[in-house]
């Protein structure tokens, strides 16, 4: 049972008006070092984002202190279990903005979409009413999503605005739907793109609360409409229904999902390349991580923790 294992994990985010966010990383750094935390904390002047793992005491003293800033006494906050602690180390760093779209009149705290708790998510994504959309990138999209739902194929959450606007009126014209469900993984890319949404005159918009992993952690596998595993920020790498750890491994190459098709392939070299960036790498580049990967096995084996250990892809939700 995934309630057994011994780490906490909480993925957490608020959007709030933060005045010194200097002040408020040096604090959270602190309290984060104190109790042994690791993870990544993202603080900008609209609020913090991130994910953090320790023993439930610590993240309990981490999470009563983010709750005490301000307009975060409501923060979100999904919790699940890991056997290992799933981060290298913790960080805490100033962003422009906590999840980044690059709109900066985007304010979801003034006006995000219509929240949709999971227990009617079901109803809302089967009505042929519903165009349904995952704003996720295009490396979290293949290791699972909703039946039905309309894939952006995004690099990148920045590229979202830009796909919208090209494929709106395709999506949106004359006799199509006007109703739009969209869903990330924890919620919060949803809380920018349904404000975006709105900013471009769309009025029925509607996302996940909770995101998909709200989803996972409550709706019964034999009702769900989930495909797939979800891919998480960490060590993990992903989840399936209930939370409990999915059959996904990272590319230290490129840091994309590898399934089981990928390690068979022979464009497959672990710590070095997947048969998805195989194709992007220099002979040059791949001979460079395959010695970083070889340092990273010898600090392993002297139980040391290696200077270069590999880092997830940039956490966009």
């Amino acid at each position: 049972m995934t309630r057994d294992l011994p780490i906490c994990v909480a993925a957490l985010y608020r959007f709030a008006r933060f005045d010194d966010c200097e002040a408020i990383r040096g604090d959270l750094a602190e309290i984060c070092r104190a109790h042994a935390i690791r993870g990544t904390l993202l603080i900008a002047r609209e609020g913090i984002n991130g994910t953090i793992a320790g023993s439930d005491e610590a993240i309990g003293h981490v999470l009563a202190a983010i709750r005490a800033l301000p307009g975060c006494a409501d923060l979100d906050i999904k919790v699940s279990r890991a056997a290992a602690m799933p981060f290298h180390r913790m960080k805490v760093r100033l962003k422009r903005e906590i999840v980044t779209m690059g709109e900066p009149d985007i304010d979801p705290l003034a006006d995000a979409g219509h929240y949709v708790p999971p227990e009617d998510w079901n109803a809302l994504i089967s009505d042929p009413g519903t165009i349904v959309i995952d704003t996720r990138n295009d490396y979290e999209v293949a290791v699972g999503s909703f039946a039905g739902a309309i894939d952006p194929q995004t690099r990148s959450f920045r590229d979202f605005p830009a796909w919208f606007r090209a494929e709106r009126e395709r999506l949106l014209g004359e006799g199509a739907p006007t109703r739009v469900a969209m869903f990330c993984t924890g919620g919060i890319r949803c809380e920018k793109s349904t404000a975006f949404l709105k900013a471009e005159g769309v009025d029925q918009v509607y996302h996940l609360q909770g995101g998909i992993l709200k989803y996972l952690k409550t709706v019964p596998v034999e009702q769900s409409l989930w495909q797939g595993e979800c891919f998480v920020f960490d060590q993990r790498v992903s989840v399936g229904h209930g939370l409990a750890p999915g059959s996904y491994q990272l590319c230290h190459g490129c840091r994309r999902p590898v399934g089981a098709a990928d390690l068979a392939s022979p464009l497959y070299a672990e710590g070095v390349s997947c048969p998805a960036c195989h194709g992007e790498r220099s002979d040059e580049q791949r001979a460079g991580y395959a010695e970083r990967h070889r340092q990273e096995r010898l600090a392993e084996a002297r139980g040391e923790a290696h200077i270069g250990a590999q880092r997830l892809p940039p956490d966009d939700d």
